[in-house]
This record gives C-alpha cells, sequence and structure tokens, in this order.
C-alpha cells in the first residue's frame, strides 16, 4: 500500500476532469450536455476556457443539433451514450461532415471503450477516426473548496414513502424503479473515481433507506473494491437521505447572504445553481426592463478571479452582516489598486453604498477588465439586499419559529387551523401575505418538524379545510407561476380545473403524509423538534447536527442510526466477533477525512453548520460535503411536488 499523502484539493481535481478534453479542443467544434456545461463553468469557468484552448465553437448536446460545422468534434456527456444523449451525438456524426471525433462520457454496463469507439465510427461512415477518452474523475460542481456538487444527478432524490424494518429499509438495489437504480449506479461508478483522482481509502456509512442502498453498492462495487487495496489516504463517506429532514430544505434558519442570492435571484438559463446578474448598472443602457436581455448577465461562478472567489467564500461561510462588509473591502481594494477616487465610509453597509462604489467602474474599461468577476458578485449581493422578497425571508423566519413553539403546545390539528384563515386567494392578498407556493414551503416545514401524526378524525377535517382552502387560491389566480404549472399539470390558468387543482392537492398532502413519517424506523435521530422548557424556546434540531456531533464525539459511541457497510471479509469478520468478544467497531469519526453525501440535495447553511461543527469538536479532521443539487426553500418544493418520484417495489 502506497504512503499516506496530502488529498488533493476538490477544486483541482474537478479541473483535472477537463484536462483530456482540453487537450483535444484545438480546431474542433465542442459539444457538451446541459449538466457537462454546468460542471464546466464552476470548475474553469465555462466556455471559455474551451476556446482558449482552440476550439472553434462550443455548442450544447441537441437531438436536433444539426451538423457541426468542421472536420473534429469533442462530445462531454455527464452520463453515459445511450438515450437521448446517444441520438444527438448521432445525428451530429451521422450529418457527415465530422471526420474525427474524441467522447468523453459516463461508463455504461457492457460499454467497453473499444465497443464505443467502433458505434461512433459506425456512425460517421467509412474513414471516420474516434477515441474514447479515458475516464478521469466525474463532472464535478465545485461551488466552494468543501462543497462539490453533481449536476448529472440534480434527480436523484429518496422516495418521500415511509421505509419500514423488513420492508424498503432493508431492501438493496433491486427494490428500486429502473430509473432510481441507474441513478445509483451512476453515482457509485463517479464517486469510484472521484475517490480514486484523491487517492482515498474510504468506508462507507449510511443514514436513511436510500443511503443504506448508495454506501452498500459502493462499499462492494469490484472497481472500488480493487482501489481500496492501493490507496493510502483513509476516509469515513456518510450518505444521509434528504428526506429524514426537509425542514432544513425548507426552511430559513441561515443568515447567509449566498442562500439569500441563490433564492431570490433568477437562475442561469440552462443551470440549476447559478443565477442571473443584471449588469446594467455598469452600461450607459437607459432601460425600465429589469430583466434587460439586450446585456449580458453576470453570474456567481468565478473560478479564475481569486479576489471574486474569496467573497463568493465569505458570501458562503459568513453571516450576512459580515458577508456584506467583507464586500466593500474588496470593492474599496479594487478601487485603490486602480486610483478610482473613492471615499471610505465606516460604519453600516448599505446596498446603496456597494452601488455607488461600483459606480466608479463604469467608465473605466482596464478597471472592468480587471475586477469584472468581483463587481458581477457584488451587484448580486445588491440586487438581492434591495430584491423585495427580501422582507419575505424574515417573515418565514419568525413564522417558522412561531410554528416550532406552536407544534409544542399544541396537536396539529390545532396549527392547521390557525394557517387556514392566512391562506387568501389573489384578489384578497396584500405584498406580505403568503402565497400558494409559499404555503407548501410551510407545510412541508409543519409535517417534517412534527414527525409522525396520531391519525383521527379531527386531523381529517383540519387537513380537507386546508385543502379547499389552498384549491380555491389556486383556482383564483389568474396566471399560474411555473411551479404551479408543474404541480397541477396546466401550463394556462385557462385549462385548469377545479377538479385538476383539487387531485393536485390531494397528492401534496400524502406526500405530507409520507414526510411525517420518514423518520419512524430511526431509533436515535427519530425527532428533530426540541419542544423547549419554562427557560427554554423550542427549536429546531437539524438532523445533521445530530448525525455529525454524533461523529466527532469523544466517546465514540455506536450508533444505531448510523450503519457501517462492510466491503469485504475483514469488516464481516470484525461485526461478527464483536458480538462474542470486545474489537473495535468501524467508526465514522476514525480517519483524517470526513466526507458528507446528502442523498437529495443540501443547503448553504447546512455546508456551513457542518464546516463549524467539525472545526470546533474535531479540528483535525479534514471535511468535505457532496450532494447532487444545491437546495432553496423554492427549489426543494420543487423537487418535492413537481418532479416524478419513482416508488420503491415493495414485492421485491
Amino acid at each position: 500500500m502506497a504512503a499516506a499523502g496530502a488529498v488533493p484539493a476538490l477544486p483541482r481535481v474537478c479541473r483535472q476532469a477537463w484536462e483530456p478534453v482540453l487537450a483535444r479542443a484545438r480546431r474542433a467544434v465542442v459539444f457538451l450536455d446541459a449538466a457537462a456545461a454546468e460542471a464546466l463553468h464552476w470548475a474553469a469557468g465555462g466556455a471559455g476556457e474551451l476556446l482558449a484552448a482552440g476550439a472553434l465553437a462550443v455548442r450544447p448536446l441537441q437531438a436536433d443539433g444539426g451538423p457541426a460545422g468542421a472536420e473534429r468534434a469533442v462530445f462531454v456527456l455527464s452520463g453515459p451514450l445511450r438515450g437521448g444523449a446517444a441520438a444527438a451525438v448521432r445525428a451530429v456524426l451521422g450529418a457527415g461532415e465530422v471526420r474525427r471525433c474524441a467522447l468523453l462520457c459516463g461508463e455504461a454496463e457492457g460499454g467497453a471503450p473499444g465497443e464505443l469507439e467502433e458505434t461512433l465510427r459506425r456512425w460517421m461512415g467509412e474513414d471516420g477516426r474516434a477515441e474514447v477518452l479515458p475516464r478521469g474523475p466525474p463532472l464535478l460542481a465545485p461551488l466552494s473548496a468543501e462543497l462539490g456538487l453533481l449536476p448529472a444527478l440534480a434527480g436523484l432524490v429518496p422516495p418521500p414513502s415511509c421505509p419500514r424494518p423488513g420492508g424498503p429499509a432493508e431492501a438493496g438495489l433491486g427494490a428500486l424503479p429502473v430509473a432510481l437504480r441507474d441513478a445509483v449506479r451512476g453515482l457509485v461508478a463517479d464517486l469510484d473515481s472521484l475517490f480514486g483522482a484523491m487517492g482515498l481509502r474510504e468506508e462507507c456509512f449510511a443514514v436513511g433507506a436510500l443511503s443504506r442502498v448508495l454506501a452498500a453498492e459502493l462499499a462492494g462495487f469490484a472497481p472500488a473494491r480493487n482501489r481500496r487495496r492501493a490507496a493510502a489516504n483513509r476516509a469515513s463517506v456518510v450518505f444521509v437521505d434528504r428526506t429524514l429532514d426537509l425542514a432544513g430544505a425548507v426552511g430559513h434558519h441561515g443568515d447567509s447572504l449566498a442562500e439569500k442570492i441563490l433564492s431570490v435571484l433568477p437562475k442561469l438559463p440552462g443551470h440549476k445553481t447559478d443565477v442571473m446578474v443584471n449588469m446594467v448598472e455598469l452600461t450607459a443602457l437607459q432601460t425600465p426592463d429589469e430583466a434587460c436581455s439586450i446585456i449580458a448577465p453576470g453570474c456567481l461562478a468565478q473560478p479564475n478571479s481569486p479576489a471574486a472567489k474569496a467573497l463568493w467564500e465569505s458570501f458562503m461561510n459568513l453571516k450576512q452582516k459580515e458577508a456584506v462588509m467583507e464586500a466593500r473591502r474588496h470593492l474599496v481594494e479594487a478601487a485603490s489598486r486602480e486610483n478610482l477616487p473613492i471615499k471610505m465610509s465606516m460604519g453600516r453597509v448599505t446596498p446603496e453604498q456597494l452601488s455607488s462604489y461600483v459606480q466608479l467602474f463604469k467608465n473605466n474599461f482596464k478597471a472592468l477588465e480587471n475586477h469584472c468577476g468581483l463587481l458581477q458578485l457584488v451587484l448580486a449581493a445588491v440586487q438581492t439586499l434591495k430584491h423585495p422578497q427580501i422582507s419575505k425571508w424574515d417573515n418565514f423566519l419568525a413564522f417558522e419559529r412561531l410554528l416550532l413553539q406552536t407544534i409544542g403546545e399544541s396537536e396539529m390539528p390545532s396549527v392547521l387551523n390557525q394557517l387556514l384563515p392566512m391562506i387568501k386567494s389573489y384578489s384578497e392578498r396584500m405584498q406580505d401575505d403568503y402565497t400558494c407556493e409559499d404555503f407548501f414551503i410551510l407545510l412541508v416545514y409543519m409535517y417534517s418538524v412534527v414527525g409522525e401524526i396520531r391519525n383521527g378524525e379531527e386531523l381529517n377535517k383540519a387537513e380537507e379545510e386546508v385543502k379547499k382552502a389552498l384549491v380555491k387560491a389556486i383556482c383564483d389566480e389568474p396566471e399560474l407561476s411555473p411551479l404551479l404549472q408543474k404541480i397541477t399539470g396546466c401550463n394556462s390558468a385557462l385549462n385548469l380545473t377545479s377538479q385538476k387543482a383539487t387531485d393536485a392537492v390531494d397528492n401534496i398532502f400524502k406526500l405530507l403524509r409520507d414526510i411525517a413519517r420518514a423518520r419512524t424506523h430511526m431509533k436515535q435521530f427519530n425527532s428533530i423538534h426540541n419542544p423547549g422548557s419554562n427557560t427554554n424556546q423550542a427549536s429546531y434540531k437539524p438532523l445533521l447536527k445530530q448525525v455529525v456531533e454524533e461523529i466527532c464525539s469523544a466517546d465514540r459511541p455506536d450508533s444505531v442510526d448510523i450503519e457501517h457497510m462492510s466491503s469485504g471479509l475483514t469488516d464481516l469478520l470484525k461485526t461478527g466477533f464483536s458480538m462474542f468478544m470486545k474489537v473495535n467497531r468501524s467508526h465514522p469519526g476514525d480517519h483524517p477525512l470526513l466526507i458528507i453525501f446528502m442523498v437529495g440535495g443540501v443547503t448553504v447553511s447546512e455546508v456551513k453548520m457542518v464546516k463549524d461543527l467539525v472545526a470546533t469538536r474535531k479540528p483535525s479532521t479534514q471535511v468535505i460535503v457532496l450532494s447532487s443539487t444545491l437546495l432553496t426553500p423554492q427549489g426543494a418544493i420543487e423537487q418535492l411536488f413537481a418532479a416524478d418520484h419513482p416508488q420503491l417495489d415493495r414485492d421485491i
């Protein structure tokens, strides 16, 4: 076994995945699928990196993409070459112009490089030359030094239905529907290649039903077992199901500027994480159009600007007040370097003050070019702090605190009855009143926090009243928001019927009941609600915080709910002997690197919480958080209610 060395930094590993593509980009047209484009955007700065490497053009890979317009093409797929991706590649090659092509893709069962190259040559026709690039690290989006996302697996969500002992909680890969099974296999292959690039010898742990399947598959994955024999860097990988605690996904507890930016600014087209920053303020254009599609939007991903990267880390890791002060400090330093006439003022930082500093760069093109990344991030902060939704964020936080208190003192029917008068139709709502989507957020928060609910006539009656009010409010909407369109299956309010709205709301309440039952099989982490006492207010206890505290505990307790997945005979023997004699069983706190994988998405506040907890309780441990997507309250609701959820096959 090799001697242990330093684990390479996550952003470096993410960039390494693109080296084979950059090496073959010269005089070629590069085609990317959406997830690959998003990974490139965060890892290397986007298409500019490929163009700088000599690419003729960078295009999205689409079924109707048409001919390449060049003799060379490079295809980058975040997943295997099959389905729609295969059809799109075949359409480009079948047009007849491409004579040489290279392909970087995920692993497919039975798809050896030689076979894939033969397939590509067949699609190109006679004299075509094809190369399948060796698989390196997966196409990850490094949002910070400690947070990596797999955009290709954004749809990997644990089914909200309740796992029962002896049922799906005990089920393996065979019990999953085909789409979920493929996603699990894809994730296992991606993690194996990532850990290979980092030189890791990991042990797998799980909290939750789908996490158990993932951990077991990775532990027993044959290539991973071979890799571990030669790897030197020890690590613990802990998979945690998102659906065990959805209050953390829809709540407004974190005082994070990054979280607010991601929640209120519009998404960058084709991206699941990054947002559009309006750049009109830096131009001479006068327009009342807030979106202003004439000027290309700015964004948050600035991997090639050290100052912008440092400021983004501040937005993610500091409290809002401190993050805004950091934005001012960076702007003042940048203006001083460019000899701009800045007037430094002390005291509270306001969006207007930041805006006035940004204006100094407006007509100085050299200064604009030198600090473009930094200015985009500062403008994102300014536009967020001025956004009307920000005052609503504080309202949500206050109402969530009130709910925590009420849930501790009253039964669920009483809490629902208190919510009822607040549900108003479009014509009755004021600016600060909650919309239908806002009520979905509050309901998910309530049902996730309260846990298993006692069924009865009173609960059914209270739920029916809330359902009726929501159906009426949805039917009275003059225009359906994108989320309501997805939930109801109607692209216009004109097509919406009372029955369609009723069916949609009924489905939402079925899912809410499943969410409330999500932790019933757990013994240690079965509650995320602290009811408080005469001296302390009721509070929310994040499940992830409980898990990390358990991992970092100096006593090394044997946790009932953090399950270790054995990867071979040695582990099995250790587990067996521990029944008869004192044997040190594997513990997730044993190793110098802790990797938390949140299955189904993670929030900025949760990443910060994990980092702070580990730094305080176990400062010698390095921590990395991985997930499939970065969640906002609205994004979590869309993932829950507007996506198809493949259910576990209970007969297997």
